[in-house]
């Protein structure tokens, strides 16, 4: 059974993320949506929001699996005893960032393989940094986001927002 974790912060999760998601679940047996607690990057949802939003977005998706975590990830990856990490790239960017990570991880634990997916075109703009900035302008959000937890984002009390 081949098992593969797609990390990240997903605050909040967008619908370039489920794009990646959606396309990991055809190629791997299981995918485990890892919701990072990732403190330093100070999100706007809590873990627990996090995590219930990705596992809405996600419930259609039969192999996926969510849960949270904060450790490293080579040490997740032993606990699930899942070898293989996706991550999303949208932009050169991303790809310098994420081929340096892919290293330090491989230099933790050799076994752990990196797979880079690109989103599809549609959504290769959206990120999360992007929803969060619209979110105090009352910006349109309705097209970045999975429809099923736009309430749930719209209704957060950290900024100004009408429904």
């Amino acid at each position: 059974m081949k098992k593969a974790i797609y990390p990240g912060t997903f605050d909040p999760i967008t619908n370039g993320h489920v794009d990646i998601i959606q396309r990991a679940s055809t190629l791997f047996d299981e995918i485990i949506v890892a919701v990072a607690e990732n403190q330093t990057k100070r999100p706007m949802f809590s873990i627990e929001e996090r995590i219930r939003m990705v596992k809405k977005a996600t419930k259609c998706f039969s192999n996926v699996k969510v849960i949270g975590f904060h450790s490293l990830l080579v040490d997740l990856s032993d606990e699930l005893d899942a070898n293989i990490v996706i991550r999303g790239i949208r932009a050169v960017s991303d790809f310098e960032y994420e081929f340096q990570m892919g290293y330090a991880n491989a230099s933790l634990k050799k076994e752990l393989e990196t797979i880079f997916l690109m989103p599809s075109l549609e959504y290769a703009f959206i990120s999360s940094s992007i929803v969060r900035s619209l979110l105090p302008f009352n910006g349109k959000i309705e097209h970045l986001v999975p429809h099923c937890i736009l309430g749930d984002i719209l209704k957060k009390e950290d900024y100004v927002c009408t429904l």
